[in-house]
């Protein structure tokens, strides 16, 4: 029987130890540690959004752009900081790369040596009492202050003094003077048995896991390999059971979770996007957002065969006389039902008679022909015709008459009396009366003497000449002339 063979666990291209799926991170197809992934410039941490990979080398964006970007005038990271900064104050003299903590750069010191037994025991040198850190009855300084094998910064909660007379962090310490094995280590989620400084003598184990090794019967392993599926890595989608590994999407292999898993038509899982390109709507109107349609190079023939389509038809169950949708008689069900004057149409019906715009609760008018219109077609069917009517300038007479009696809209008969309107003489009743400096107007009659433009309580100015204008006017006939007065600073005026 042939012996076991582990698969090796892939290296970090930093430190080039094994790396394992409990501290892994991702970067342009290579696999790092978590305490790994940093800039290898300004040492800054980095996540999925801010990471650029050039040459097995971790950037920050900024970073990156020092060294391999652009130079030069019209480049760099914004007009007001265009420069030609390549990343050089990060360096030694011998081209390495200089310490940096908190994005600021340690420079080199002189230290005197203190006597033997007395000084730091990382560096040997004086430590004075602003910077010292106590550990082991021993001062130190506090840029020495860190852990013998990972270098972290230490403090009085994190600092493990160990037999060796140095001091380490918690999981340095753990790993080289803890409990060895699995089952012991950092906690549950990181359980290891790195035994020694390499990984040459701690047991590997298989990076890479076969879910399809044991099948189970047809119909009711994971849908995805065919294999069984155990409680422990089990993920539901429309109830089916997968394996956390395969429930990732079938175009873009994203890994899914309960909130951007898709279930396709055909039965498998797609992320969000991925299912939308493939069976979502397409053309101008429809895809990723109004701002940025596409149609994702896709041809008519191709999205006619991909996409289901179905075409109600709302004519096949006729009802009685009467008692189906006014449109095409056919009948309403309670899910498409829209309800205009007693009536029930279906939503697909319920569009205006002339122009067919779809229409709502809001735009739909009935007509006295039983029909329903939008406002705009039931004005130029039922509404009053030519100039005169309504609150906008553009009314017009369809058939090229006018039907008003009175084109001013002024009474031509009745008795003028001195209390009335003082524009047009006659008596002014309560339904249309504008009130201006004790007296009564007609709202017809309520507008500027010069412009003739409509007046309301806002705008209104009482001329000394007993009429009434709008603040333009007013100021132009009444107001202070010569330079520095009139309309504003930028139309002074002398008329």
């Amino acid at each position: 029987m042939p012996s076991f063979q582990p698969i090796e666990a892939p290296k970090c291209p930093r430190c080039g130890k094994s790396v394992y799926a409990a501290e892994e991170r991702l970067a342009g197809g290579y696999v790092f540690h978590k305490n790994c992934f940093k800039c290898g410039m300004c040492n800054k941490s980095l996540d999925s959004t801010n990471c650029t990979e050039h040459e097995r080398e971790l950037y920050c964006k900024t970073c990156h752009g020092r060294k391999y970007g652009p130079k030069g005038y019209g480049f760099g990271t914004g007009a007001g900081t265009l420069s030609m900064d390549n990343g050089s104050q990060f360096l030694r003299e011998n081209g390495d790369v200089a310490s940096v903590r908190n994005g600021a750069r340690l420079e080199p010191r002189a230290i005197a040596r203190a006597p033997e037994g007395e000084g730091c025991p990382r560096c040997g040198g004086y430590v004075y009492a602003a910077e010292q850190m106590l550990a082991r009855g021993r001062s130190w300084h506090k840029e020495c202050f860190k852990c013998g094998t990972c270098k972290k910064g230490l403090d009085s909660i994190l600092c493990c003094e160990a037999p060796d007379k140095n001091i380490y962090c918690k999981g340095c310490y753990a790993k080289k003077f803890g409990p060895k094995g699995y089952g012991y280590g950092q906690g549950g989620g990181a359980l290891q048995s790195d035994c020694y400084a390499h990984d040459d003598g701690a047991p590997q184990i298989r990076a890479a896991i076969d879910v399809d090794k044991i099948q189970a019967r047809p119909g009711e392993g994971c849908p995805r390999c065919g294999g069984v599926v155990y409680e422990a890595e089990k993920k539901l989608s429309k109830g089916r059971e997968w394996h956390k590994k395969c429930f990732n999407c079938k175009d873009c292999h994203k890994t899914l979770d309960s909130i951007n898993a898709s279930d396709g038509p055909d039965r498998d899982v797609y992320c969000r996007t991925c299912y939308g390109k493939k069976w979502g709507p397409h053309g101008y109107g429809f895809a990723c957002g109004s701002g940025f349609l596409q149609t994702d190079g896709l041809t008519e023939d191709q999205i006619s065969a991909n996409r289901p389509f179905y075409n109600p038809d709302t004519t096949s169950i006729k009802a009685r006389d009467g008692e189906g949708c006014p449109r095409c008689g056919g009948a309403v069900f309670a899910a498409e039902q829209q309800l205009s004057k007693g009536k029930v149409w279906h939503k697909k019906c319920y569009n205006c008679t002339d122009c067919h715009r779809p229409l709502d609760s809001v735009l739909a008018c009935d007509g006295p022909d039983g029909d329903i219109h939008c406002r705009a077609c039931y004005g130029k069917l039922f509404g009053p015709k030519g100039f005169g009517y309504g609150h906008a300038p553009t009314l017009v007479s369809t058939s090229g008459e006018s039907t008003i009696q009175f084109p001013d809209g002024r009474p031509l008969a009745g008795p003028k009396t001195s209390g009335g309107c003082p524009r047009c003489g006659f008596a002014v009743f309560a339904a249309e009366q504008m009130i201006s400096k004790t007296r009564i107007w007609h709202k017809r009659c309520f507008y500027c003497s010069d412009c003739r433009k409509s007046l309301d309580s806002t705008n209104l100015n009482d001329g000394p000449d007993g009429d009434i204008y709008c603040r333009a006017c007013y100021g132009r006939n009444f107001g202070p002339k010569g330079v520095g007065y009139g309309l504003g600073a930028g139309a002074l005026t002398t008329f």
